[in-house]
């Protein structure tokens, strides 16, 4: 039987086009699955679009478009990530997919079922931007940290909730047994903590004549769905759930997200998946943010890096290796132009691209043979550089990771001018031998992180042909890569 493995990104909200940390959540998603598949595992690889709610409701008005074609318009978009960023995903689910729909009022009826949802009226202050309600505790000056620039709104109307405050103990318990579940260990203590405070019923449903954008609550066609409600069930619904299709093999599974989303993914979802019967989640990933310049990003400071602009003038396997490389997976990260370019020419161009290039030149001087390894030097170097690839990855390091093989390029470069094969002496064909041994083992290790990179690699070792893998940047423009 072949083992199996599902991973899902968050499904961001298409109310703007797409921006660099979302791209490098996707990224990562996609070296995990990448690296899965490597190991042997059938791997299936979500990610999609969330298309409900106010925020994505008023963005439509605003341009004055029908919501689902503005859905259409910006879903499009992130879906032209696939082939913007080389990524493997087998999954684009959009929470108006006809099956989704289905799926989600599914899942209403079955926590229905268990008496876990019941109707109410409430006032509550409410975060647009992130689509959830706040505490005062929660608010900074009267506005949400993470949306300063947007109301507080206050709701008041009969709503349907959600025992939110059934789960505490069940959450706790589960938290407990799996202490591997949220990755990094301060993100799960951050949860419990959380959840030992107590949990408040949330609301799931929104009334249909103030908030007509979303799936209809079954059995009540004057409601509709709160936004994460529906959203949420995007994870199980794109396994075909619950017509099985795809769901008996492949959940539970992984979840990677932000820090944002910390409470929606390791405490709601979980809770919610309790109530109608499902497996819990294995394990949540959870990144940082990515900062400009030490800024928060923001169309208003006009500092918002776009992927697409930035993969068209560096390349994909240049922006993959900065968002990998660069930024800690788990903490908050920071991106300028200038960091960038010094990346892009001391790792890439003056690193794997100066060494790959100078081996091959010669090589085909020397007629060395790319299959003979006799440098036990080398050899033991590659095989600490495999153990230390395959441990980082299993915590997500995906930086520490490359800084590894990085350290394999750089040894290389050493053994080289050490051995100094260039002067001809008897042993010079095998010291480059050595050398073609070692970047075809490197370019298997960067297969998940840099597949073109990777593939360029084992094309120029075999054939003693090489192309200029990343051409050195010689001048740094003054203004950054934005939309």
């Amino acid at each position: 039987m072949n083992k199996k493995f599902y991973i899902t990104t968050t499904l961001p909200y298409v109310n703007a086009d797409p921006h660099i940390g979302f791209a490098m959540e996707i990224i990562q998603a996609d070296v995990i699955a990448r690296a899965k598949r490597a190991q042997g595992f059938e791997v299936f690889f979500n990610t999609g679009a969330d298309e409900h709610g106010v925020k994505i409701l008023r963005k439509a008005q605003e341009v004055g478009m029908d919501p689902k074609v503005y859905c259409d318009m910006y879903a499009a978009k992130f879906d032209n990530l696939k082939s913007a960023l080389n990524l493997t995903y087998d999954n684009f689910i959009r929470t108006t997919d006809e099956h989704h729909i289905k799926a989600a009022q599914e899942f209403w009826i079955r926590c229905q079922k268990n008496g876990d949802i019941y109707k109410k009226n409430y006032s509550v202050k409410y975060c647009v931007g992130c689509e959830l309600e706040k505490t005062d505790s929660e608010l900074e000056n009267g506005k949400c940290p993470v949306h300063p620039n947007q109301e507080i709104e206050l709701i008041e109307e009969e709503n349907y909730f959600f025992k939110y405050s059934s789960y505490q103990k069940p959450l706790l318990d589960f938290y407990k047994k799996n202490p591997d579940f949220v990755v990094p260990a301060s993100r799960l203590n951050e949860i419990t903590e959380f959840t030992k405070k107590g949990l408040e019923d949330f609301s799931i449903s929104r009334l249909k004549e103030k908030m007509p954008w979303g799936v209809e609550v079954p059995g009540d066609e004057k409601h509709v769905m709160y936004v994460w409600f529906d959203a949420l069930v995007g994870y199980i619904s794109a396994l075909g759930w619950p017509d099985n299709g795809n769901f008996e093999s492949f959940w539970p599974g992984m979840q990677v997200a932000g820090k944002d989303n910390l409470r929606q993914q390791s405490s709601m979802w979980q809770a919610m998946l309790l109530s109608a019967g499902l497996p819990n989640s294995t394990q949540i990933f959870i990144h940082g943010f990515i900062t400009v310049g030490g800024q928060k990003m923001s169309k208003s400071l006009g500092n918002v890096i776009d992927p697409f602009e930035l993969v068209k003038k560096y390349g994909v396997d240049a922006v993959r290796y900065y968002l990998l490389r660069e930024i800690t997976p788990t903490e908050d990260g920071d991106f300028t132009i200038e960091k960038f370019q010094q990346r892009y020419n001391a790792d890439l161009a003056g690193g794997i691209g100066n060494l790959l290039a100078r081996t091959v030149v010669m090589a085909n001087k020397l007629n060395s043979k790319s299959e003979t390894l006799n440098s036990k030097q080398i050899q033991k170097e590659t095989e600490k550089t495999k153990k230390d690839v395959e441990k980082y990855l299993e915590e997500f390091k995906f930086n520490d990771s490359l800084k590894s093989i990085w350290e394999l390029i750089s040894f290389c470069d050493k053994y080289i001018n050490e051995e100094k094969p260039w002067e001809g002496k008897e042993n010079a064909p095998q010291v480059v031998s050595d050398v073609l041994f070692a970047l075809s083992e490197i370019s298997d290790l960067l297969l998940p992180f840099l597949p073109e990179t990777s593939q360029k690699i084992k094309t120029a070792v075999e054939t003693k042909t090489s192309e200029i893998l990343f051409p050195r940047l010689e001048s740094s423009p003054s203004g950054m890569v934005k939309t």
